[in-house]
């Protein structure tokens, strides 16, 4: 039996898995179609158990192999290997305040399938809005079949605080309290039985923009600009998720002590300063249908209402964010969420206030900057995480039954 780097003795089934984990990553990151031999060369296993590994990857449609480009000289060019494009794919779904969303997303990251309904669910019991998101897992889950993909599990963003179990115990902004929603969602037909997962929408948009191409930096703070404010914090390139999975209530932290009245029951919350809504009654847009276009529109002709608007709320935002940078010491800020296509505005006061707050901000400058994935950060990187659950570990996904 072979014996690990720790003197403990590895069971050969162990040993494959570690051996189809490091071949899939190579593959996953080589900036090139690797062929067997350059997986050999790179990983140090013989010929022959790279062509097995390999072989297992490819029937479990993990791998695909493609022609190279010839070299000059004789002989056949030897067949790269990358991701399959037709396999398992990981769906994303997103439930917000005034909208819900789906991404699939296959093995190499690609979009397959993109669906938004623009609809305010404050006022929606939270098993009707579960259903509607039922209905986007039927229509998800129809078009991977089209485009010949397994849909290799779900994860659901939610802006609000979620157990380890995926119970919500508090979104202030959609009233809900203690939802158990795997409960409610998890034995929907579409899902086959793959499994469902629930976090906060910041969290999984951070893991979106910590992963996407090109790669995010090491150290970052994601906010998450909505009807609410959410953080993600992302630290040495590990989500920081706190001692109990909370972390990221941005929003929520004061910046007026005895200011505004907030849905969580605080005075002078963030979000009540700096989130979409705040932002769109200081520019006078509320009634507008597409209010956050019209923000756009209005901001880029120099209306003074909503370039005034757009101040004060990224001044309440770099206040609170200065606040992060001295406790934490990231070096970047991402402006995602509707603060994506508002960030030429709302990045400069924000600096602002950086430069003026925090302590290191002479030596250590930060950058702020928009989302790389946009509006479908959270979407996103949910499906990326079930994708990244694949790729981690394939021997579980060989294991599965197929249906």
């Amino acid at each position: 039996m072979p014996v690990g780097a720790a003197g403990v003795a590895v069971r050969q089934a162990s040993l494959r898995e570690h051996n189809l984990a490091l071949v899939l990553r190579h593959i996953a990151t080589a900036a090139a179609p690797p062929s067997r031999a350059d997986l050999a060369g790179i990983t140090g296993l013989t010929r022959a158990t790279v062509s097995a590994l390999v072989d297992d990857l490819i029937t479990g449609r993990l791998l695909g192999e493609v022609v190279r480009t010839p070299r000059s000289g004789a002989g056949r060019p030897a067949l790269g290997l990358t991701l399959a494009g037709h396999g398992p794919a990981g769906l994303g779904l997103e439930i917000n305040v005034d909208y819900l969303a789906a991404v699939l997303v296959d093995l190499a990251g690609v979009v397959r399938h993109r669906a938004v309904r623009r609809i305010d669910l404050r006022p929606v019991p939270p098993a009707e809005a579960l259903a509607l998101v039922a209905e986007l897992i039927t229509e998800a889950g129809a078009e991977a079949d089209r485009q010949d993909l397994v849909l290799a599990g779900t994860a659901l963003a939610v802006p609000g605080l979620v157990s380890a179990t995926g119970v919500v115990r508090l979104a202030p902004n959609l009233g809900w309290r203690d939802v158990d929603v795997p409960a409610l969602l998890g034995g929907h037909p579409a899902l086959r039985g793959r499994g469902l997962s629930v976090d906060n929408e910041a969290n999984l948009a951070a893991l979106g923009e910590l992963h996407a191409a090109p790669p995010g930096p090491a150290n970052f703070i994601y906010i998450s600009g909505e009807v609410g404010i959410g953080a993600g914090i992302v630290l040495h390139g590990t989500l920081f998720r706190g001692a109990r999975g909370w972390s990221g209530e941005l929003g929520h932290v004061p910046v007026h002590p005895e200011g505004r009245p907030c849905r969580c029951g605080g005075l002078g919350c963030l979000e009540q300063y700096a989130g979409q809504e705040a932002m769109l009654a200081g520019a006078g847009l509320t009634d507008e249908p597409t209010p956050l276009a019209g923000l756009i529109e209005a901001a880029g002709r120099g209306e003074p209402a909503a370039r005034r608007a757009l101040v004060e709320a990224a001044t309440a935002l770099g206040v609170a964010i200065a606040g992060v940078i001295n406790l934490l010491d990231v070096d970047t800020v991402v402006l995602g969420g509707v603060y994506a296509p508002l960030a030429g505005w709302l990045a400069p006061p924000v600096e602002a206030e950086i430069r003026r707050r925090v302590l290191t901000a002479a030596w250590s400058p930060v950058t702020v900057r928009p989302a790389l994935l946009g509006g479908d950060a959270a979407a996103v990187g949910a499906a990326g995480s079930v994708v990244r659950t694949v790729l981690e570990q394939p021997a579980q996904w060989l294991a599965r039954p197929v249906h």
